[in-house]
């Protein structure tokens, strides 16, 4: 498990913990015991993620004397419509940025196959939106708690460039993407107070197509192509959000 998925952990759990300390607190939220989210309730939110590695003579595998840093920033901010009880409609929108800096490393696959990759620079923007459709289950009768399963249908753009070398030795490459995806991710919800909740989903699951192309050094093109199916749930692939439910 990576220092970010640890640090969603721990937010969780405070949170949660939280949300049962304050369980016999005055909490009306004014609905039925069937209707954790009433029709015509909006529900905004957002979530942000940030994380930073940098490694100094680091080795796994076939990677020898790794020195490198970045960081990698995603904000997702989230707009809903109850247009029927315990089923909302919208869009997410997303925005993600990745930069990495390579100083040097190995590649050693044997004795006689050694690579050196050093003075690499990646810069990485990704734009997408997404329709999304929700269905909410109460835990009993609990209007603190419940499960959601968010049906989503996203598309996006990316940019990136990639610069290699120093000197006479300098080369980069820009590249497009194009993201087309539809798929199914199951949540919680579990309220703070009557209007503010935390939102926790796990991976995603469904179909994903891209499309990528290059241009190296200005004259070299490239393009690829690629699709895949997902059906398995990434329990370490956690999205943590707050959210308010007006």
């Amino acid at each position: 498990m990576n220092k970010n998925t640890q640090r969603k952990f721990f937010f969780l759990q405070i949170l949660l913990l939280y949300a049962f300390c304050i369980q016999g607190q005055d909490f009306r939220r004014n609905i039925e015991f069937k209707q954790f989210v009433p029709k015509g309730q909006w529900i905004v939110g957002s979530s942000v993620s940030y994380s930073e590695h940098n490694e100094k003579n680091y080795q796994f595998l076939i990677v020898e004397g790794l020195n490198s840093d970045g960081y990698t920033f995603k904000v997702t901010p989230l707009i809903c419509y109850a247009f029927k009880e315990n089923i909302a409609g919208g869009g997410r929108f997303s925005y993600g940025r990745t930069l990495t800096r390579l100083s040097e490393t190995d590649i050693v696959i044997n004795e006689d196959n050694k690579f050196n990759v050093k003075d690499m620079y990646s810069l990485r923007h990704s734009f997408s939106g997404m329709a999304i459709l929700r269905n909410y289950i109460s835990l009993g009768n609990s209007r603190r708690f419940a499960l959601y399963c968010e049906t989503q249908l996203q598309f996006g753009k990316s940019q990136s460039k990639i610069v290699t070398g120093s000197g006479e030795s300098l080369t980069g490459t820009y590249k497009t993407g194009t993201d087309l995806g539809i798929g199914v991710s199951p949540g919680m919800v579990a309220f703070i107070n009557n209007f503010m909740a935390v939102e926790l989903n796990v991976g995603v699951m469904g179909f994903n197509f891209s499309k990528e192309r290059q241009v190296t050094d200005q004259v070299h093109v490239g393009e690829q192509s690629m699709s895949s199916g997902n059906f398995k749930i990434n329990i370490f692939s956690l999205g943590l959000g707050i959210a308010f439910y007006l």
